[in-house]
């Protein structure tokens, strides 16, 4: 396994100044439950010892929690008699993966700190941990969120499509508080992981701004109808390894999704995608500092929402 990129962070510098997010610290459990970071790091282990493809599974799963109403879990509860939950909503709906490691992370925390730790942080720690297990980067996770007792299948209309052109992309990223750069730095999560066939056709088939192989090769396993679910590697240069690739694959017109290859078309972001494309030390630091601030997004804390029990239902 390709040695992992610490990153050094000053949470203070990418927090944001509301009170809610600065009550989240390094140290949240340092007296209530001081192995939980253990407990998780183990538990991702084994998850992506069983199936590599894990570590992509949870980090895109807490950006779906984090990009609807903040990072509060809310992308984990199954639907009630009074709400429906987000897993079904187009981006989630049988494509969300990874749910039954967060109930094995919740179970083993829970025998050793019952009632302490929300779902919300297992699933942020979750998501760093995976990330570097393929060979990517390490950042410290603040502490302290707690679980919403709700959730909101509308609210899912702010995860960014595939189908996306630059302009919303950066759109959608800003609202939530990031800069283009930052939208580009957190792009590159697409380093790891698989896409349906649903979600790419008509890119292969239909797209000039590719490379003629490549949408060959990936028209072998996508079919111009049926095969809707067939997986393809968001980069098939190095599809199990957190690395550049992502970018350098983008130069080469060889973006998987509409929305990844906007990234280098012509357009404002080409400079920052060329840049990664050359540094994979640049990169993996930079997200990093992103993910922290990513993990931030208008966090329940206090006496706000709950410590869930189950990560499935409200107490």
């Amino acid at each position: 396994m390709a040695s992992s990129f610490t990153v050094f962070v000053f949470i203070a510098a990418v927090l944001f100044s509301s009170g809610a997010d600065a009550q989240l610290n390094r140290n949240f459990y340092g007296a209530t439950c001081p192995n939980v970071e253990r407990i998780v790091r183990g538990a991702m282990t084994n998850a992506v010892n069983r199936d590599r493809r894990m570590g992509a599974s949870i980090l895109r799963m807490f950006f779906h929690d984090c990009f609807v109403n903040g990072c509060d879990a809310s992308v984990l509860l199954d639907d009630t008699a009074t709400f429906t939950g987000e897993k079904g909503a187009p981006p989630n709906r049988n494509s969300l993966r990874g749910f039954e490691v967060i109930d094995a992370i919740k179970s083993q925390v829970e025998a050793s700190c019952p009632k302490t730790v929300s779902c919300a942080d297992i699933l942020a720690l979750a998501a760093r941990d995976g990330v570097q297990l393929v060979g990517g980067p390490r950042w410290e996770v603040p502490l302290g969120r707690r679980d919403s007792r709700t959730a909101s299948l509308s609210a899912t209309s702010s995860i960014a499509s595939p189908f996306s052109d630059l302009p919303g992309l950066i759109s959608n990223f800003a609202t939530k508080g990031f800069s283009a750069r930052e939208m580009v730095v957190l792009s590159g999560a697409h380093t790891i992981g698989f896409a349906q066939c649903r979600v790419f056709r008509t890119r292969i088939y239909n797209e000039s701004n590719i490379d003629p192989r490549f949408a060959s090769q990936r028209r072998a396993s996508c079919p111009a109808s049926g095969g809707d679910s067939n997986l393809a590697p968001l980069d098939a240069k190095t599809a199990a390894s957190f690395d550049k690739n992502y970018y350098s694959n983008l130069v080469a017109r060889r973006g998987l999704l509409h929305s990844d290859q906007q990234l280098f078309n012509g357009g404002s972001t080409d400079s920052v995608v060329r840049y990664y494309s050359g540094n994979d030390a640049a990169f993996k630091k930079d997200f990093g500092a992103a993910m922290v601030k990513m993990g931030n997004l208008s966090p329940l804390t206090g006496t706000a929402g709950e410590i869930r029990r189950n990560c499935h239902f409200i107490n």
